[in-house]
């Protein structure tokens, strides 16, 4: 199975800042991601994840709610990337920009630069980014609508796709003694013009030792696992139960096949946030510990993020399976998800506050390393999974606890490495090195 790890700071907990092993200024501190990335990549995890948000908080979100958060600075992840490539060597390093608040030309330079510099190892996350509050932070007045921001971004990644074709492989001949440095005939000029973008190119960075850095996706509305069955390489996911990771993993790979894509060429890995002791006992002494650092106010807080700044105190909060507000143009995947989860398990608002703020929205799976291990090798074996997306609840703890107990028992039972396959991200995922679409035309 593959596996990622999300690197959230603090953790996936909102109360992982308060969490006592958790070093206070961690946050800004180069340091301690170098020893998460360090663990990490011992452990042979395929990735490292960094998340991003263009806001501080959500739209309407105030300072008073705002200053009990920890998640409101944190580094550009190119940047943390980029300082990382230098000090690791194997694992994948992958992050999320945005389609809806940047330009083409500007996303191709930055992860071909970030592939070359780390030898084949970035991996783009293409989000059309839900917060409103992004909007007047790039002067904008009103945040693009849903459907907008998809349309914008399969023309967005498609032109950035086409300017990593930009030159041939070995384009670059550096003949000194005849004083070429390039052979004309293998470089590519886009000279794409379309209802969002114009772009002459081509790309003043040479095509990337993975032909194209790892493309991955996470929207999975209906629209967002559109974009991922045309274009991702792996797909991160929200699932809850067996039965919808099985229903998402199967309908994906559909969509795949209708589109003259063979499913083994993705890979979709579901959240997981492990807590994870010797016993159960002590894995849930863990988990009670860390949720005793929450409040009511900041859980309930995390929840209206959840769900795109929604409204809930007009809602009762220990009413079962409250209906939940869907906020218009944040799309529907997560929102859904949480509504299906607060009615299947008859949670009031308060109780389901608590259970997101814990997971993030993703699985929570508390117990020992076997019994961690036998719910990953259940997904992975019935059609719900690839591999896994791991989200430890706090850092850096729960990552040393995953690659100390957890790892151990998958290489155990034969499904995960014990050492990395190969020098680039896509070799490690099994995943095929793009062509050159000009230079496969030429051939042609």
């Amino acid at each position: 199975m593959a596996l990622g790890l999300v690197i959230n700071w603090a953790g996936g907990h909102v109360a992982s800042w308060k969490h006592p092993t958790v070093p206070s200024g961690a946050a800004m501190n180069f340091d301690y991601y170098r020893g998460i990335a360090a663990t990490a990549e011992r452990a042979c995890f395929d990735l490292l994840f960094l998340a991003d948000h263009l806001s501080v908080g959500e739209a309407g979100a105030t300072a008073e709610r705002l200053q009990k958060s920890g998640e409101v600075v944190f580094f550009e992840p190119m940047i943390l990337l980029a300082g990382l490539a230098a000090i690791t060597r194997h694992i994948g390093l992958t992050a999320t920009v945005s389609t809806t608040y940047n330009e083409p030309y500007n996303v191709a330079r930055v992860f071909a630069s970030l592939d070359h510099l780390s030898n084949g190892r970035a991996g783009w996350n293409v989000v059309t980014t839900g917060r409103e509050a992004a909007a007047p932070n790039y002067g904008q007045e009103k945040h693009m609508q849903h459907a907008d921001r998809y349309h914008r971004a399969h023309e967005f990644l498609d032109v950035v796709k086409a300017l990593w074709d930009s030159w041939d492989d070995d384009a670059f001949l550096q003949d000194k003694a005849r004083g070429i440095f390039f052979d004309k005939a293998k470089m590519h000029f886009q000279n794409h013009a379309g209802e969002h973008f114009s772009v002459k190119g081509p790309l003043n960075v040479a095509r990337p030792p993975q032909g194209h850095p790892l493309i991955i996706q996470a929207g999975s509305s209906d629209a967002g696992q559109d974009l991922a069955a045309a274009t991702a390489d792996v797909v991160f996911t929200g699932q809850l139960t067996l039965e919808g990771g099985q229903r998402f993993y199967r309908g994906l790979k559909a969509r795949m096949v209708k589109l003259g894509r063979a499913p083994d060429s993705l890979r979709v890995m579901p959240g997981l946030v492990p807590i994870v002791g010797r016993t159960h006992a002590e894995a849930r002494e863990k988990f009670d510990a860390i949720q005793n650092l929450m409040d009511g106010d900041e859980a309930l807080m995390f929840l209206s993020q959840m769900l795109g700044g929604a409204d809930l105190s007009g809602i009762p909060p220990d009413v079962p399976g409250p209906d939940l507000p869907m906020i218009e143009n944040r799309g529907s995947s997560g929102p859904k998800l949480l509504q299906e989860k607060a009615k299947r398990e008859n949670l009031t608002l308060r109780q389901l506050a608590y259970e997101v703020a814990g997971a993030r929205r993703h699985r929570l799976v508390i117990g020992s390393a076997t019994e961690v291990a036998d719910q990953l090798e259940l997904w992975f074996k019935n059609e719900a999974a690839d591999g896994f997306n791991i989200f430890p609840a706090w850092m850096p703890g729960g990552v040393e606890d995953f690659a100390e107990l957890v790892i151990p028992e998958l290489q155990r039972r034969g499904l995960y490495r014990t050492r990395y396959e190969g020098g680039t991200l896509r070799e490690n995922l099994g995943l095929e090195r793009p062509a050159n679409r000009y230079s496969s035309r030429n051939a042609d």
